[in-house]
Protein backbone atom coordinates (compact mmCIF):
# COMPACT_ATOMS: atom_id res chain seq x y z
CA UNK A 1 0.00 0.00 0.00
CA UNK A 2 2.82 2.38 0.79
CA UNK A 3 4.19 1.81 -2.67
CA UNK A 4 0.84 2.60 -4.19
CA UNK A 5 0.79 5.89 -2.36
CA UNK A 6 3.88 6.98 -4.25
CA UNK A 7 1.79 7.70 -7.33
CA UNK A 8 0.81 11.35 -7.47
CA UNK A 9 -2.21 11.01 -9.69
CA UNK A 10 -5.19 9.02 -8.44
CA UNK A 11 -8.00 7.89 -10.74
CA UNK A 12 -11.11 9.48 -9.32
CA UNK A 13 -14.55 9.19 -10.99
CA UNK A 14 -16.53 11.78 -9.07
CA UNK A 15 -19.33 9.84 -7.39
CA UNK A 16 -20.54 13.00 -5.65
CA UNK A 17 -20.99 14.77 -8.98
CA UNK A 18 -22.74 11.73 -10.48
CA UNK A 19 -25.32 11.78 -7.68
CA UNK A 20 -25.32 15.63 -7.65
CA UNK A 21 -24.77 15.85 -3.89
CA UNK A 22 -22.39 17.78 -1.66
CA UNK A 23 -19.23 16.10 -0.35
CA UNK A 24 -20.75 16.61 3.12
CA UNK A 25 -24.08 15.05 2.05
CA UNK A 26 -26.07 13.18 4.69
CA UNK A 27 -27.42 9.65 4.27
CA UNK A 28 -30.88 11.10 3.60
CA UNK A 29 -29.57 13.31 0.78
CA UNK A 30 -27.71 10.37 -0.76
CA UNK A 31 -30.76 8.15 -0.57
CA UNK A 32 -33.07 10.75 -2.15
CA UNK A 33 -30.69 11.34 -5.07
CA UNK A 34 -30.16 7.60 -5.54
CA UNK A 35 -33.87 6.84 -5.66
CA UNK A 36 -34.42 9.61 -8.21
CA UNK A 37 -31.71 8.29 -10.54
CA UNK A 38 -32.87 4.68 -10.09
CA UNK A 39 -36.33 5.66 -11.27
CA UNK A 40 -34.76 7.30 -14.29
CA UNK A 41 -32.37 4.51 -15.29
CA UNK A 42 -34.15 1.35 -14.13
CA UNK A 43 -33.80 -1.25 -16.95
CA UNK A 44 -37.34 -2.58 -16.52
CA UNK A 45 -38.73 0.76 -17.76
CA UNK A 46 -37.35 0.16 -21.27
CA UNK A 47 -38.45 -2.46 -23.81
CA UNK A 48 -36.01 -1.63 -26.57
CA UNK A 49 -33.01 -4.02 -26.18
CA UNK A 50 -30.42 -1.33 -26.89
CA UNK A 51 -31.98 1.19 -24.49
CA UNK A 52 -32.35 -1.57 -21.90
CA UNK A 53 -28.64 -2.41 -22.20
CA UNK A 54 -27.64 1.25 -21.86
CA UNK A 55 -29.96 1.67 -18.88
CA UNK A 56 -28.37 -1.33 -17.15
CA UNK A 57 -24.89 0.20 -17.49
CA UNK A 58 -25.96 3.58 -16.06
CA UNK A 59 -28.07 1.95 -13.37
CA UNK A 60 -25.09 -0.14 -12.23
CA UNK A 61 -22.84 2.95 -12.19
CA UNK A 62 -25.31 4.88 -10.02
CA UNK A 63 -25.73 1.85 -7.75
CA UNK A 64 -21.95 1.53 -7.36
CA UNK A 65 -21.65 5.21 -6.44
CA UNK A 66 -24.41 4.91 -3.84
CA UNK A 67 -22.94 1.76 -2.31
CA UNK A 68 -19.57 3.46 -1.84
CA UNK A 69 -20.88 6.74 -0.42
CA UNK A 70 -23.54 5.19 1.81
CA UNK A 71 -20.99 3.01 3.64
CA UNK A 72 -18.94 5.10 6.15
CA UNK A 73 -15.78 2.98 5.74
CA UNK A 74 -15.72 2.85 1.95
CA UNK A 75 -16.69 6.53 1.79
CA UNK A 76 -13.71 7.46 3.97
CA UNK A 77 -11.41 5.42 1.71
CA UNK A 78 -12.88 6.99 -1.42
CA UNK A 79 -12.46 10.51 -0.01
CA UNK A 80 -8.77 9.82 0.67
CA UNK A 81 -7.63 7.56 -2.18
CA UNK A 82 -10.28 7.93 -4.87
CA UNK A 83 -11.80 5.06 -6.82
CA UNK A 84 -8.50 3.18 -7.07
CA UNK A 85 -8.27 3.03 -3.30
CA UNK A 86 -11.41 0.89 -3.18
CA UNK A 87 -9.64 -1.78 -5.24
CA UNK A 88 -6.21 -1.83 -3.54
CA UNK A 89 -5.15 0.63 -0.88
CA UNK A 90 -8.37 1.13 1.02
CA UNK A 91 -9.41 -2.40 1.93
CA UNK A 92 -5.88 -3.21 3.16
CA UNK A 93 -6.34 -0.43 5.68
CA UNK A 94 -9.80 -1.61 6.72
CA UNK A 95 -8.40 -5.01 7.68
CA UNK A 96 -6.47 -3.27 10.46
CA UNK A 97 -8.57 -0.15 11.16
CA UNK A 98 -12.34 -0.19 11.37
CA UNK A 99 -13.73 3.35 11.82
CA UNK A 100 -13.44 6.20 9.29
CA UNK A 101 -11.41 8.21 11.81
CA UNK A 102 -8.92 5.34 12.19
CA UNK A 103 -8.68 4.98 8.41
CA UNK A 104 -7.73 8.65 8.15
CA UNK A 105 -5.16 8.21 10.95
CA UNK A 106 -3.62 5.30 9.06
CA UNK A 107 -3.49 7.35 5.89
CA UNK A 108 -1.77 10.24 7.69
CA UNK A 109 0.79 7.82 9.13
CA UNK A 110 1.58 6.46 5.69
CA UNK A 111 1.86 10.01 4.40
CA UNK A 112 4.41 10.79 7.12
CA UNK A 113 6.42 7.71 6.15
CA UNK A 114 6.39 8.78 2.53
CA UNK A 115 7.55 12.28 3.49
CA UNK A 116 10.40 10.78 5.50
CA UNK A 117 11.50 8.74 2.48
CA UNK A 118 11.36 11.82 0.30
CA UNK A 119 13.31 13.72 2.96
CA UNK A 120 16.18 11.26 2.66
CA UNK A 121 16.43 11.97 -1.08
CA UNK A 122 16.00 15.75 -0.93
CA UNK A 123 18.98 18.09 -1.27
CA UNK A 124 17.09 21.38 -1.62
CA UNK A 125 19.74 23.18 -3.72
CA UNK A 126 19.79 26.98 -3.62
CA UNK A 127 22.00 29.29 -5.59
CA UNK A 128 22.65 32.94 -6.35
CA UNK A 129 24.57 34.52 -9.21
CA UNK A 130 25.15 38.26 -9.06
CA UNK A 131 26.85 40.23 -11.83
CA UNK A 132 27.54 43.93 -11.22
CA UNK A 133 27.71 46.15 -14.29
CA UNK A 134 29.33 49.60 -14.45
CA UNK A 135 27.48 51.59 -17.11
CA UNK A 136 28.32 55.09 -15.88
CA UNK A 137 29.97 55.90 -19.21
CA UNK A 138 26.49 56.09 -20.72
CA UNK A 139 25.69 59.26 -18.78
CA UNK A 140 28.96 60.40 -17.12
CA UNK A 141 31.02 60.38 -20.32
CA UNK A 142 34.40 62.17 -20.05
CA UNK A 143 35.57 64.47 -22.81
CA UNK A 144 38.16 62.99 -25.13
CA UNK A 145 40.74 65.61 -24.07
CA UNK A 146 40.99 63.86 -20.73
CA UNK A 147 41.32 60.37 -22.15
CA UNK A 148 44.68 58.77 -22.69
CA UNK A 149 43.27 56.34 -25.26
CA UNK A 150 41.44 57.42 -28.36
CA UNK A 151 37.71 56.80 -27.93
CA UNK A 152 35.92 54.49 -30.31
CA UNK A 153 32.72 56.51 -30.04
CA UNK A 154 30.92 53.77 -28.11
CA UNK A 155 30.29 53.99 -24.34
CA UNK A 156 32.49 51.76 -22.21
CA UNK A 157 30.47 49.22 -20.18
CA UNK A 158 32.23 46.69 -17.97
CA UNK A 159 31.55 44.03 -15.37
CA UNK A 160 33.19 45.21 -12.15
CA UNK A 161 31.98 42.60 -9.67
CA UNK A 162 30.65 39.05 -9.52
CA UNK A 163 29.33 36.83 -6.77
CA UNK A 164 28.36 33.16 -6.94
CA UNK A 165 26.98 31.16 -4.02
CA UNK A 166 25.46 27.70 -3.76
CA UNK A 167 24.12 25.54 -0.93
CA UNK A 168 22.67 22.05 -0.60
CA UNK A 169 21.01 20.21 2.26
CA UNK A 170 21.60 16.57 3.12
CA UNK A 171 19.12 15.07 5.62
CA UNK A 172 21.00 12.65 7.87
CA UNK A 173 18.03 11.60 10.03
CA UNK A 174 14.53 12.91 10.55
CA UNK A 175 15.96 15.47 12.99
CA UNK A 176 19.51 16.09 11.71
CA UNK A 177 20.47 17.95 8.53
CA UNK A 178 23.86 18.84 7.08
CA UNK A 179 24.11 22.04 5.02
CA UNK A 180 27.07 22.60 2.71
CA UNK A 181 27.51 26.03 1.17
CA UNK A 182 30.17 27.96 -0.66
CA UNK A 183 30.69 31.27 -2.43
CA UNK A 184 33.10 33.07 -4.73
CA UNK A 185 33.34 36.84 -5.11
CA UNK A 186 35.39 39.25 -7.16
CA UNK A 187 35.49 43.06 -7.26
CA UNK A 188 37.64 45.08 -9.63
CA UNK A 189 40.04 42.20 -10.15
CA UNK A 190 40.35 41.19 -6.48
CA UNK A 191 38.39 38.33 -5.00
CA UNK A 192 38.17 35.30 -2.80
CA UNK A 193 35.92 32.53 -1.63
CA UNK A 194 34.81 30.49 1.32
CA UNK A 195 33.16 27.19 2.15
CA UNK A 196 30.89 26.43 5.11
CA UNK A 197 29.48 23.30 6.70
CA UNK A 198 26.56 23.53 9.11
CA UNK A 199 24.95 20.75 11.15
CA UNK A 200 21.39 21.43 12.26
CA UNK A 201 19.42 19.40 14.78
CA UNK A 202 15.74 19.79 15.59
CA UNK A 203 15.67 19.41 19.35
CA UNK A 204 11.90 19.62 19.78
CA UNK A 205 8.76 21.03 18.23
CA UNK A 206 9.78 24.39 19.71
CA UNK A 207 13.32 24.82 18.45
CA UNK A 208 16.53 23.73 16.77
CA UNK A 209 20.26 24.32 17.06
CA UNK A 210 23.03 24.66 14.49
CA UNK A 211 26.83 24.42 14.50
CA UNK A 212 28.76 26.06 11.65
CA UNK A 213 32.35 25.60 10.50
CA UNK A 214 33.88 27.64 7.71
CA UNK A 215 37.11 28.48 5.96
CA UNK A 216 38.14 31.01 3.33
CA UNK A 217 41.11 32.68 1.72
CA UNK A 218 40.17 36.21 2.84
CA UNK A 219 38.71 35.93 6.34
CA UNK A 220 40.22 32.72 7.71
CA UNK A 221 38.51 29.94 9.71
CA UNK A 222 35.05 30.51 11.19
CA UNK A 223 33.25 28.82 14.08
CA UNK A 224 29.63 29.66 14.88
CA UNK A 225 26.58 28.57 16.87
CA UNK A 226 22.95 29.38 16.20
CA UNK A 227 19.75 28.50 18.06
CA UNK A 228 16.06 29.06 17.38
CA UNK A 229 13.37 28.80 20.04
CA UNK A 230 9.61 29.36 20.20
CA UNK A 231 9.04 31.14 23.52
CA UNK A 232 5.24 31.27 23.25
CA UNK A 233 2.66 30.63 20.55
CA UNK A 234 3.20 34.19 19.28
CA UNK A 235 6.82 34.87 20.14
CA UNK A 236 10.18 33.37 19.12
CA UNK A 237 13.86 34.24 19.34
CA UNK A 238 17.13 33.46 17.59
CA UNK A 239 20.68 33.82 18.91
CA UNK A 240 23.86 33.50 16.89
CA UNK A 241 27.50 33.80 17.95
CA UNK A 242 30.67 33.27 16.00
CA UNK A 243 34.44 33.68 16.02
CA UNK A 244 36.34 34.69 12.91
CA UNK A 245 40.06 33.82 12.97
CA UNK A 246 42.45 35.89 10.88
CA UNK A 247 46.02 37.19 10.84
CA UNK A 248 44.81 40.21 12.83
CA UNK A 249 43.48 38.02 15.62
CA UNK A 250 40.10 36.69 16.67
CA UNK A 251 37.02 38.73 15.88
CA UNK A 252 34.03 37.59 17.94
CA UNK A 253 30.42 38.45 17.06
CA UNK A 254 26.99 38.05 18.64
CA UNK A 255 23.51 38.60 17.24
CA UNK A 256 20.18 38.12 19.00
CA UNK A 257 16.68 38.71 17.65
CA UNK A 258 13.28 38.68 19.35
CA UNK A 259 10.14 38.47 17.20
CA UNK A 260 6.47 38.63 18.09
CA UNK A 261 3.18 38.35 16.23
CA UNK A 262 1.43 41.67 16.85
CA UNK A 263 -1.68 40.48 15.04
CA UNK A 264 -2.67 37.99 12.35
CA UNK A 265 -0.70 39.77 9.60
CA UNK A 266 1.89 41.82 11.51
CA UNK A 267 5.27 40.89 12.97
CA UNK A 268 7.53 42.97 15.19
CA UNK A 269 11.31 42.43 15.45
CA UNK A 270 14.01 43.61 17.88
CA UNK A 271 17.64 42.90 17.01
CA UNK A 272 20.94 43.55 18.77
CA UNK A 273 24.30 42.97 17.09
CA UNK A 274 27.73 43.17 18.70
CA UNK A 275 31.02 42.87 16.86
CA UNK A 276 32.79 44.70 14.06
CA UNK A 277 29.53 46.41 13.07
CA UNK A 278 27.56 46.81 16.30
CA UNK A 279 23.95 47.98 16.01
CA UNK A 280 20.44 47.89 17.47
CA UNK A 281 17.41 47.78 15.20
CA UNK A 282 13.67 47.40 15.32
CA UNK A 283 11.22 46.71 12.51
CA UNK A 284 7.53 46.11 11.91
CA UNK A 285 6.40 43.98 8.96
CA UNK A 286 2.79 43.73 7.86
CA UNK A 287 1.95 41.22 5.13
CA UNK A 288 -1.57 40.77 3.76
CA UNK A 289 -3.04 39.24 0.64
CA UNK A 290 -2.89 42.56 -1.22
CA UNK A 291 0.05 44.43 0.33
CA UNK A 292 3.37 44.21 2.18
CA UNK A 293 4.59 47.03 4.46
CA UNK A 294 7.89 47.35 6.32
CA UNK A 295 9.17 50.01 8.72
CA UNK A 296 12.68 49.66 10.15
CA UNK A 297 15.00 51.79 12.27
CA UNK A 298 18.65 51.08 13.12
CA UNK A 299 21.22 52.73 15.39
CA UNK A 300 24.73 51.48 14.83
CA UNK A 301 28.30 51.91 13.75
CA UNK A 302 28.80 52.75 10.93
CA UNK A 303 25.19 52.52 9.64
CA UNK A 304 22.28 54.40 11.21
CA UNK A 305 19.10 54.76 9.16
CA UNK A 306 15.31 54.80 8.96
CA UNK A 307 13.62 52.81 6.21
CA UNK A 308 10.02 52.45 5.06
CA UNK A 309 8.78 50.31 2.14
CA UNK A 310 5.40 49.40 0.68
CA UNK A 311 4.48 46.71 -1.83
CA UNK A 312 1.12 46.30 -3.54
CA UNK A 313 0.12 42.86 -4.86
CA UNK A 314 -2.21 42.67 -7.84
CA UNK A 315 -4.67 39.78 -7.72
CA UNK A 316 -3.95 38.58 -11.26
CA UNK A 317 -2.65 35.33 -12.71
CA UNK A 318 0.85 36.83 -13.16
CA UNK A 319 1.04 37.74 -9.44
CA UNK A 320 2.30 41.23 -10.33
CA UNK A 321 3.67 43.41 -7.53
CA UNK A 322 4.71 47.07 -7.47
CA UNK A 323 6.88 48.41 -4.68
CA UNK A 324 8.48 51.55 -3.37
CA UNK A 325 10.78 52.38 -0.45
CA UNK A 326 12.59 55.29 1.18
CA UNK A 327 15.77 54.86 3.21
CA UNK A 328 17.65 57.70 4.90
CA UNK A 329 20.55 57.80 7.31
CA UNK A 330 24.13 58.96 7.84
CA UNK A 331 25.05 57.48 4.45
CA UNK A 332 22.51 59.66 2.61
CA UNK A 333 19.04 59.04 1.20
CA UNK A 334 17.89 56.37 -1.24
CA UNK A 335 14.51 56.09 -2.97
CA UNK A 336 13.65 52.83 -4.73
CA UNK A 337 10.68 51.79 -6.83
CA UNK A 338 10.03 48.81 -9.04
CA UNK A 339 7.85 45.87 -10.00
CA UNK A 340 7.97 42.12 -10.38
CA UNK A 341 5.80 39.65 -12.24
CA UNK A 342 5.54 35.93 -12.85
CA UNK A 343 6.63 35.08 -16.40
CA UNK A 344 6.27 31.30 -16.19
CA UNK A 345 5.27 28.60 -13.73
CA UNK A 346 8.63 28.71 -11.89
CA UNK A 347 10.10 32.08 -12.93
CA UNK A 348 9.62 35.57 -11.50
CA UNK A 349 11.20 38.65 -13.11
CA UNK A 350 11.66 41.94 -11.28
CA UNK A 351 13.25 45.34 -11.88
CA UNK A 352 14.02 48.09 -9.34
CA UNK A 353 15.25 51.64 -9.90
CA UNK A 354 17.42 53.09 -7.10
CA UNK A 355 17.90 56.86 -6.87
CA UNK A 356 20.05 58.23 -4.04
CA UNK A 357 22.46 60.81 -2.73
CA UNK A 358 25.41 60.31 -3.03
CA UNK A 359 24.91 56.87 -4.64
CA UNK A 360 23.43 58.13 -7.91
CA UNK A 361 21.11 56.09 -10.14
CA UNK A 362 21.11 52.30 -10.49
CA UNK A 363 18.92 49.70 -12.17
CA UNK A 364 18.60 46.29 -10.50
CA UNK A 365 17.23 43.34 -12.45
CA UNK A 366 16.43 40.06 -10.69
CA UNK A 367 15.26 36.71 -12.04
CA UNK A 368 14.11 33.95 -9.71
CA UNK A 369 14.00 30.55 -11.39
CA UNK A 370 12.81 27.85 -8.94
CA UNK A 371 15.44 27.99 -6.14
CA UNK A 372 18.03 29.88 -8.21
CA UNK A 373 18.41 33.67 -8.19
CA UNK A 374 20.11 35.74 -10.88
CA UNK A 375 20.82 39.36 -9.90
CA UNK A 376 22.16 42.12 -12.17
CA UNK A 377 22.78 45.51 -10.50
CA UNK A 378 23.60 48.10 -13.18
CA UNK A 379 25.14 51.36 -11.96
CA UNK A 380 24.16 54.11 -14.42
CA UNK A 381 25.50 57.34 -12.94
CA UNK A 382 26.96 58.84 -9.79
CA UNK A 383 24.80 61.94 -10.23
CA UNK A 384 21.07 62.62 -10.05
CA UNK A 385 20.37 62.95 -13.76
CA UNK A 386 16.73 63.03 -14.92
CA UNK A 387 17.72 61.31 -18.16
CA UNK A 388 19.21 58.36 -16.25
CA UNK A 389 16.08 58.04 -14.10
CA UNK A 390 13.86 58.18 -17.19
CA UNK A 391 15.75 55.53 -19.17
CA UNK A 392 16.10 53.29 -16.09
CA UNK A 393 12.32 53.43 -15.64
CA UNK A 394 11.04 53.29 -19.21
CA UNK A 395 13.74 51.10 -20.78
CA UNK A 396 13.07 47.87 -18.82
CA UNK A 397 9.29 48.35 -19.14
CA UNK A 398 9.38 48.71 -22.94
CA UNK A 399 11.85 45.83 -23.25
CA UNK A 400 9.69 43.54 -21.08
CA UNK A 401 6.47 44.35 -22.96
CA UNK A 402 8.19 43.65 -26.27
CA UNK A 403 9.67 40.35 -25.06
CA UNK A 404 6.39 39.32 -23.47
CA UNK A 405 4.41 39.92 -26.67
CA UNK A 406 6.97 38.52 -29.10
CA UNK A 407 8.53 35.68 -27.09
CA UNK A 408 6.96 34.81 -23.73
CA UNK A 409 3.26 34.72 -24.66
CA UNK A 410 3.73 32.75 -27.91
CA UNK A 411 6.02 30.31 -26.09
CA UNK A 412 3.60 29.84 -23.18
CA UNK A 413 0.67 29.45 -25.59
CA UNK A 414 2.54 26.80 -27.54
CA UNK A 415 3.50 24.97 -24.33
CA UNK A 416 -0.09 25.03 -23.11
CA UNK A 417 -1.36 23.69 -26.42
CA UNK A 418 1.19 20.86 -26.30
CA UNK A 419 0.16 19.93 -22.75
CA UNK A 420 -3.54 20.04 -23.67
CA UNK A 421 -2.91 17.92 -26.74
CA UNK A 422 -1.10 15.32 -24.63
CA UNK A 423 -4.00 15.29 -22.16
CA UNK A 424 -6.51 14.87 -24.98
CA UNK A 425 -4.54 12.00 -26.50
CA UNK A 426 -4.15 10.18 -23.18
CA UNK A 427 -7.82 10.69 -22.31
CA UNK A 428 -9.23 10.11 -25.80
CA UNK A 429 -10.54 6.58 -25.15
CA UNK A 430 -11.96 7.52 -21.76
CA UNK A 431 -13.66 10.64 -23.17
CA UNK A 432 -15.16 8.56 -25.99
CA UNK A 433 -16.63 6.18 -23.42
CA UNK A 434 -17.94 9.06 -21.29
CA UNK A 435 -19.48 10.65 -24.39
CA UNK A 436 -21.24 7.40 -25.26
CA UNK A 437 -22.53 7.06 -21.68
CA UNK A 438 -23.76 10.67 -21.75
CA UNK A 439 -25.59 10.16 -25.06
CA UNK A 440 -27.16 6.98 -23.71
CA UNK A 441 -28.25 8.81 -20.56
CA UNK A 442 -29.87 11.56 -22.65
CA UNK A 443 -31.86 8.97 -24.60
CA UNK A 444 -33.05 7.36 -21.38
CA UNK A 445 -34.06 10.76 -19.98
CA UNK A 446 -36.39 11.73 -22.83
CA UNK A 447 -39.59 10.27 -21.35
CA UNK A 448 -38.88 11.62 -17.87
CA UNK A 449 -38.02 15.06 -19.28
CA UNK A 450 -41.30 15.13 -21.23
CA UNK A 451 -43.27 14.50 -18.02
CA UNK A 452 -41.22 17.08 -16.05
CA UNK A 453 -41.80 19.74 -18.73
CA UNK A 454 -45.55 19.05 -18.76
CA UNK A 455 -45.70 19.36 -14.96
CA UNK A 456 -43.65 22.56 -14.97
CA UNK A 457 -45.70 24.14 -17.78
CA UNK A 458 -48.91 23.44 -15.89
CA UNK A 459 -47.65 25.49 -12.92
CA UNK A 460 -45.70 28.12 -14.91
CA UNK A 461 -42.57 26.66 -13.39
CA UNK A 462 -38.96 26.16 -14.48
CA UNK A 463 -38.35 25.27 -18.14
CA UNK A 464 -34.78 24.87 -19.41
CA UNK A 465 -34.86 26.31 -22.94
CA UNK A 466 -31.17 25.86 -23.79
CA UNK A 467 -28.09 24.82 -21.85
CA UNK A 468 -24.49 24.47 -22.98
CA UNK A 469 -21.46 23.17 -21.16
CA UNK A 470 -17.79 23.55 -22.12
CA UNK A 471 -15.37 26.27 -23.20
CA UNK A 472 -16.87 29.62 -24.21
CA UNK A 473 -14.85 32.34 -25.99
CA UNK A 474 -16.12 35.75 -24.89
CA UNK A 475 -12.88 37.76 -24.96
CA UNK A 476 -12.30 39.58 -28.28
CA UNK A 477 -8.55 38.99 -27.95
CA UNK A 478 -9.20 35.22 -28.07
CA UNK A 479 -11.39 35.12 -31.16
CA UNK A 480 -8.87 32.85 -32.85
CA UNK A 481 -9.76 30.14 -30.32
CA UNK A 482 -12.66 27.79 -31.04
CA UNK A 483 -15.48 27.33 -28.56
CA UNK A 484 -16.08 23.69 -27.59
CA UNK A 485 -19.46 23.11 -25.93
CA UNK A 486 -22.08 20.38 -25.70
CA UNK A 487 -25.85 20.67 -25.43
CA UNK A 488 -26.98 19.70 -21.92
CA UNK A 489 -30.56 20.99 -22.06
CA UNK A 490 -32.12 17.57 -21.48
CA UNK A 491 -29.85 16.50 -18.56
CA UNK A 492 -30.48 19.79 -16.73
CA UNK A 493 -34.24 19.66 -17.23
CA UNK A 494 -34.16 16.13 -15.86
CA UNK A 495 -32.63 17.46 -12.62
CA UNK A 496 -35.43 20.00 -12.12
CA UNK A 497 -37.62 19.20 -9.12
CA UNK A 498 -40.48 21.34 -7.78
CA UNK A 499 -39.46 24.23 -10.09
CA UNK A 500 -35.93 24.26 -8.71
CA UNK A 501 -32.52 23.21 -10.04
CA UNK A 502 -29.68 22.80 -7.55
CA UNK A 503 -26.12 21.86 -8.58
CA UNK A 504 -23.41 21.31 -5.97
CA UNK A 505 -19.81 22.57 -5.85
CA UNK A 506 -18.25 19.91 -8.08
CA UNK A 507 -17.20 19.57 -11.69
CA UNK A 508 -20.33 19.30 -13.77
CA UNK A 509 -18.63 16.86 -16.15
CA UNK A 510 -19.67 14.07 -13.77
CA UNK A 511 -23.40 14.85 -13.88
CA UNK A 512 -25.69 12.36 -15.67
CA UNK A 513 -25.77 13.23 -19.38
CA UNK A 514 -22.61 15.36 -19.18
CA UNK A 515 -19.02 14.70 -20.25
CA UNK A 516 -15.85 16.80 -20.61
CA UNK A 517 -15.72 18.29 -24.16
CA UNK A 518 -12.39 20.09 -23.62
CA UNK A 519 -10.02 18.22 -21.31
CA UNK A 520 -7.67 20.40 -19.29
CA UNK A 521 -9.35 23.70 -20.19
CA UNK A 522 -11.54 26.05 -18.20
CA UNK A 523 -15.22 25.23 -18.58
CA UNK A 524 -18.52 26.95 -17.82
CA UNK A 525 -22.24 26.18 -17.86
CA UNK A 526 -24.56 28.59 -19.70
CA UNK A 527 -28.29 28.23 -19.11
CA UNK A 528 -31.23 30.01 -20.73
CA UNK A 529 -34.44 29.22 -18.85
CA UNK A 530 -38.00 30.39 -18.37
CA UNK A 531 -39.67 30.81 -15.00
CA UNK A 532 -43.21 32.13 -14.58
CA UNK A 533 -43.17 33.13 -18.24
CA UNK A 534 -40.08 35.34 -17.84
CA UNK A 535 -36.76 34.69 -19.57
CA UNK A 536 -33.64 34.18 -17.43
CA UNK A 537 -29.97 33.51 -18.26
CA UNK A 538 -26.90 32.58 -16.19
CA UNK A 539 -23.26 31.67 -16.82
CA UNK A 540 -21.70 29.55 -14.05
CA UNK A 541 -18.16 28.25 -13.52
CA UNK A 542 -17.49 24.53 -13.75
CA UNK A 543 -17.06 23.92 -10.03
CA UNK A 544 -19.38 26.67 -8.77
CA UNK A 545 -22.62 25.79 -7.01
CA UNK A 546 -25.71 26.83 -8.96
CA UNK A 547 -29.26 27.37 -7.76
CA UNK A 548 -32.03 28.50 -10.09
CA UNK A 549 -34.34 30.29 -10.50
CA UNK A 550 -32.93 33.57 -9.20
CA UNK A 551 -34.12 37.13 -9.62
CA UNK A 552 -30.60 38.22 -10.59
CA UNK A 553 -30.73 35.93 -13.66
CA UNK A 554 -33.74 37.74 -15.09
CA UNK A 555 -33.31 39.21 -18.59
CA UNK A 556 -34.61 42.79 -18.87
CA UNK A 557 -37.06 43.64 -21.61
CA UNK A 558 -34.54 46.06 -23.11
CA UNK A 559 -31.99 43.25 -23.39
Amino acid sequence: MAAALEEDEIDNDDYYSLLNVRREATQEELKASYRRLCMLYHPDKHRDPELKRQAEQLFNLVHQAYEVLSDPQSRAIYDIYGKRGLDVEGWEVVERKRTPAEIREEFERLQREREERRLQQRTNPKGTISVGVDATDLFDHYEEDYEEITSSGLPHIEINRMHISQSIEAPLTTTDTAILSGSLSTHNGNGGGNINLALRRVTSAKGWGEVELGAGDTHGPLFGLKIFRNLTARCFMTAQCGMQFSSRGVRPGLTTMLARHLDKNTMGYLQWRWGTQSSMSTSVVRDTKSSHFTFAMQLGIPHTFIMMSYQYKFQDEDQTKIKGSVKTGFFGTVVEYGAETKISRHSVLGATVSVGVPQGVSLKIKLNRASQTYFFPIHLTDQLLPSAVFYATVGPLVFYLAIQRLVIKPYMRAQKEQELEKQRESAASDIAQKKQEAESAVLLMQESVRRIIEAEESRMGLIILNAWYGKFVTDNSRKHERARVIDVTVPLQCLVKDSKLILTEASKAGLPGFYDPCVGEEKSLKVLYQFRGVMHQVLSGDTEALRIPKQSHRIDNDT
